[in-house]
């Protein structure tokens, strides 16, 4: 009997413990079926406002001075005095150096003395003119007088009066006179060459003293503009050359900022500058503010794009030559467009309108960048499809598509 219980308990309990369990199975409350809610996205706003604006083209450019002024020495000489240095400002009219002026001295005093020998050479030659002149006209009545003298000699010598020796000398004394006045008439008609010569020679001398004297007065290199120092190349003792670079110097007024502009943008700003001759732009140097002018277009392209030269019109004392800016140019206005957070835009082309707690995708067309008057840069784009008072999202959503479900945020 013990036995058989033994057997028969376990089956027992398992079969109290299942009839147990389905009476709780049946009498458990109902589970409420859960209803599947779409996520909604909070996001940022702001209202749609067509304006005409300017896109602005950031470009990077160098300062530059096509008036720069590059001194150079006039001749072999020692520098004296360097009265500059670099950076320095200097007024119209400054001594900014000077080369030892005993090296120039002795070349002046030189081609000077040949000058003036020539000039009384020349002045000899005149007055020999005159007197070979006058004394033509003496040789001529004595070669008269030695004729005579002949002819009587001959008629007495046929008398048999005169003797033969008389009639020798006086032909010697014919042959002579003729001889001198034939050297005289020579002379006479060999002064044109003779002054041209001497001339020429003056002229040679003059432009020789006239070069060492400009070499003299260059010796001194003095400032023909205000303007600022920008290179010192000598110093006081050097033994400097011919044509050997001294110093540099720009004025303020003449500095010009060298910019690439890309291709895409040529053909843009190329028709702006005729139609309005000038188009602005601004660059920030050392918490200053530079103003400029797209003035003019380089010469010569290439595949990447053209040299643009803009005119300073501000701040010019904030610059130096060679230094790097970054500048903003002022594109040609544009009509009608919505200047949009950066975030705003999805692939270059598309922006998201609210509308009715849905993003719904707008293609647009980028313009450009703007910046507001408090600085801060959006972009500039072009939407036909979206009026004054559209709602447009702002905030960058990576799962942005179209109808998206939001809500208006900060």
């Amino acid at each position: 009997m013990n036995r058989l219980f033994k057997l028969l308990l376990p089956v027992l309990i398992l079969a109290v413990g299942f009839g147990v369990f389905q009476y709780l199975k049946q009498t458990r409350p109902d589970r409420p079926v859960s209803e599947a809610r779409e996520r909604v996205w909070r996001v940022a706003i702001e209202p749609v406002e067509p304006r005409a604006l300017a896109p602005m083209l950031e470009l990077y450019g160098q300062v530059e001075n096509p008036d720069l002024l590059r001194a150079a020495a006039s001749t072999s000489a020692r520098v004296a005095r360097v009265l500059v240095r670099e950076g320095a400002r200097v007024e119209a009219g400054q001594l900014l150096l000077e080369l030892d002026p005993r090296d120039l001295v002795p070349a002046l005093a030189r081609t000077g003395a040949q000058v003036a020998e020539l000039e009384a050479q020349l002045e000899s030659e005149r007055n020999g003119q005159e007197s070979d002149q006058a004394a033509l006209a003496q040789e001529q009545r004595l070669l008269d007088l030695s004729a005579d003298a002949v002819a009587r000699a001959k008629s007495l010598t046929r008398r048999q009066v005169g003797s033969q020796n008389d009639l020798d000398l006086a032909e010697q004394d014919l042959a002579r006179q003729r001889l001198a006045v034939s050297t005289r008439s020579m002379r006479i008609a060999d002064y044109p060459a003779r002054r041209r010569a001497l001339e020429a020679r003056l002229q040679q001398a003059r432009a020789e003293y006239e070069e060492a004297r400009l070499a003299f007065e260059r010796s001194r290199v003095i400032a023909p503009y205000a303007g600022v120092v920008s290179a010192v190349e000598v110093a006081a003792g050097d033994q400097v050359k011919d044509d050997e670079v001294l110093l540099s110097l720009y004025p303020l007024a003449g500095l010009e900022v060298r910019s690439r502009i890309p291709a895409p943008y040529q053909a843009e700003l190329a028709a702006a500058l005729r139609a309005s001759g000038s188009l602005p732009a601004t660059a920030q140097v050392d918490g200053g503010r530079v103003g400029l002018v797209l003035e003019r277009l380089a010469g010569e392209a290439d595949p990447s794009g053209i040299d643009g030269l803009f005119v300073l019109t501000e701040g010019a004392e904030w610059l130096r030559i060679g230094q790097m800016l970054t500048l903003r140019l002022q594109r040609p206005v544009r009509e009608s467009v919505v200047a949009v957070p950066f975030a705003a835009v999805y692939g270059g082309n598309r922006v998201y309108e609210f509308i009715d707690g849905r993003m719904r995708a707008v293609m647009v067309r980028t313009l450009g960048s703007w910046f507001a008057p408090d600085g801060e840069e959006r972009l500039l784009v072009a939407a036909p499809e979206l009026a004054a008072g559209d709602q447009l999202v702002v905030t960058h959503m990576p799962n942005a598509v179209d109808g998206l479900r939001v809500e208006a945020g900060q």
